[in-house]
């Protein structure tokens, strides 16, 4: 059964957006761009007395927050997303009169909310500088070897705000042991060796780290021991190898 992206609301109608022609089961108009569903039938707007709303898409939150809150009658706008399986929101239904009152509150406070929003941003480059350092110096602790500013280059790169990264999973949001080995890791991988150059010559990827490892793992070694960082990993006999 196709599940719901978000929690909607029960308070009012649902409308969907159709991925195929459909006319409405009761005056027969249509292809509907929207539809309610009664009784298993489609029906249009107008016979589900929904056709005197407008439209607002999904996007700013605030003006559909007040739009709703304007309107005394309003519905949850979705549509079937094939790939992921489930319902997903586009937008509401409102009165035009909400609307435009929802607007003009918008505008009014559009100042005190760009500044607040660069409030937030300055906040989080701030939060951002400070993990990234603490991902650095975890990383020199780690491995002492590794020059400073190549320490400094792995933590922002593994730390980017929404990139998915090790630095910003829960694990790495608390600087563990291993979060911070796998960013390492992955770096090494990546700049020491010519893995990147193996996975565009067409070799699997499970291969192209067999290939590789003996040589990251000696980069490894040598900045947990303080010593020479190496230098980048030719595709030697030794490395196709894979020789620990």
């Amino acid at each position: 059964m196709a599940t719901m992206a978000t929690p909607l609301s029960r308070t009012g109608p649902l409308v969907v957006q159709p991925l195929k022609r459909r006319h409405c089961g009761e005056c027969g108009g249509g292809p509907l761009p929207l539809l309610v569903v009664e009784e298993g039938a489609p029906r249009c707007l107008d016979c589900a007395d929904l056709g005197h709303l407008v439209f607002l898409p999904r996007g700013d939150t605030a003006l559909t927050r007040r739009s709703r809150k304007e309107s005394g009658l309003s519905a949850v706008v979705v549509r079937f997303n094939r790939r992921r399986s489930r319902y997903e929101r586009q937008g509401v239904l409102v009165e035009e009169a909400a609307l435009a009152r929802a607007e003009e509150r918008c505008l009014a406070d559009a100042e005190a909310r760009r500044r607040r929003r660069l409030r937030d941003a300055r906040r989080r480059a701030v939060e951002d500088v400070r993990f990234t350092d603490a991902f650095a110096r975890n990383i020199r602790r780690l491995f002492p070897g590794c020059p400073a500013d190549r320490a400094y280059a792995i933590a922002a790169h593994a730390s980017v705000r929404g990139s998915g990264r090790v630095g910003r999973s829960a694990a790495g949001r608390a600087l563990s042991e291993a979060a911070v080995v796998s960013a390492v890791r992955a770096a090494v991988r990546h700049t020491e060796t010519p893995y990147d150059q193996l996975l565009m010559s067409g070799v699997a990827r499970h291969e192209a780290r067999r290939r590789i490892a003996s040589a990251a793992e000696a980069t490894l070694t040598g900045w947990r021991g303080g010593g020479p960082a190496g230098g980048r990993a030719n595709d030697g006999p030794d490395a196709e190898r894979g020789r620990p």
